[in-house]
């Protein structure tokens, strides 16, 4: 016997079956190519391998597979706005662009496109105030940090005094080498040291000028806020010169293996400021080598695992991820939207628990994120380099920055950006 369906049945049939779940799409800006690629490789790599891990260990997030959409920017600010235009329609649920010049064109796009930015650590640091910025999320902690968390550090080995210390400032001439200085001028008042500004152009390369000025002016410690080549130069022309590696500590974007291995021994106890741990030691690695290396689905080679850039591009896809999860929840469907994970982003909880649930135990910070605070807990460590092991050790627990000092700073930078733009203040 023929029969034939009607519109209203085969609408009734469609409607009653399960609809299939899209994948979820996490672009990737990044740099493979350039000056920076050094950088940008293993932090690619990492953030591709664990979203990779998802898909083969557990089905994606919430039974949904996971898409890595990447996109070559070479460091390029221009280039990375054309990546986000040509990728923002594929389902984008969240940016990581990787660069402070990026991120600073990005914020405004974003914020009227509806889709999440996220800057672990880099970008636009008053972005933590989410009272004005309601896409853009820096958790766990942000450049004003960082160079609280090196003070720290030098107030430590200096039984809390630094009053006459001599602090230089080696960055990068661009709006992420600039970043900290408002803070380090706060501090250097607080403290009272002295503290001295020595610009590096782009790409690093060139640094005889300003290790002459080191040499010259002698000061007790060099910072550095460097990226790619420009640290691999610098700590290179610091052990010419025989300047004190102990004394000498990069930001978190300094203190990777690239950068310290082209100096060989020389390099040896070279410090830098991290958020997440360092090393291969993390149950969850296991799991990359099985389901992920040994399968030939690795991003790269599979052997930056356990490297600095490779973990934090690795614990990003962690905390992404599960912001997709509390999304999912918190929306009660699997099928999330942009604005979906912005909510799960800005409701996100990390506990120690759920860490190591996830085979990553003391990797990061447990906290939570909130409307008003999304730069998460501010907190973080100090690693050194053993040139000999060729590793790198923590030598200091996680700890606090001066939220005294950089509050304000956040409180005075945000709130002048939102004057400028007429953003209408959140979370009341």
């Amino acid at each position: 016997m023929k029969f034939r369906l009607t519109k209203l049945a085969v609408l009734a049939f469609l409607t009653a079956a399960p609809a299939m779940a899209s994948e979820l799409v996490f672009p990737s800006l990044s740099y493979r190519t350039g000056p920076y690629a050094a950088g940008g490789i293993p932090y690619a790599d990492g953030y591709a391998d664990y979203f990779t891990l998802l898909n083969e260990r557990d089905g994606g997030i919430g039974g949904v597979k996971t898409k890595i959409i990447e996109c070559e920017t070479g460091y390029n600010t221009e280039k990375g706005v054309e990546c986000y235009e040509a990728t923002k329609g594929e389902g984008a649920l969240v940016y990581n662009p990787l660069s402070t010049g990026i991120t600073y064109q990005l914020i405004p796009k974003v914020t009227a496109d509806g889709i999440p930015l996220y800057t672990p650590g880099y970008g636009r640091t008053s972005a933590a105030n989410g009272k004005v910025f309601s896409n853009v999320f820096n958790f766990p902690a942000n450049y004003w940090n960082a160079a609280s968390l090196a003070v720290n550090h030098l107030l430590d080995i200096n039984g809390d005094d630094l009053q006459g210390k001599k602090v230089a400032l080696l960055y990068h001439n661009s709006a992420y080498g600039k970043e900290p200085i408002r803070t380090l001028e706060e501090l250097a008042k607080k403290h009272g040291f002295d503290l001295t500004l020595l610009p590096v152009d782009h790409p690093g390369q060139e640094q005889k000028s300003q290790w002459l000025q080191i040499r010259r002016e002698r000061p007790d410690y060099v910072l550095m806020w460097g990226w790619g080549v420009m640290n691999q130069v610098a700590i290179q022309e610091a052990a010419n010169i025989r300047f004190p590696m102990e004394n000498f500590i990069g930001v978190w974007w300094s203190g990777g293996e690239p950068d310290v291995l082209p100096a060989g021994d020389a390099a040896n106890g070279y410090k830098a400021v991290t958020f997440q741990g360092v090393g291969s030691e993390y149950p969850v690695f296991e799991d990359v080598q099985e389901y992920v290396v040994d399968k030939g689905l690795a991003a790269g080679a599979g052997d930056n695992i356990g490297t600095a850039l490779y973990n934090r591009g690795f614990y990003a896809a962690m905390l992404m991820a599960e912001s997709a999860r509390n999304a999912q929840d918190i929306a009660g469907n699997v099928e999330i939207t942009p604005a979906n994970m912005r909510d799960g982003m800005e409701a996100l909880t990390i506990t120690e628990v759920r860490m190591t649930e996830l085979g990553m135990p003391n990797f990061g910070p447990a906290f939570s994120v909130t409307c008003e605070n999304h730069g998460g807990p501010g907190t973080g460590a100090i690693q050194q380099w053993d040139a000999s092991a060729q590793t790198w050790s923590l030598i200091s627990d996680f700890g606090p920055s001066d939220m005294e000092i950089i509050q304000p700073l956040i409180d005075a930078d945000s709130n002048a950006y939102a004057a400028e733009n007429n953003i209408e203040l959140r979370c009341n």
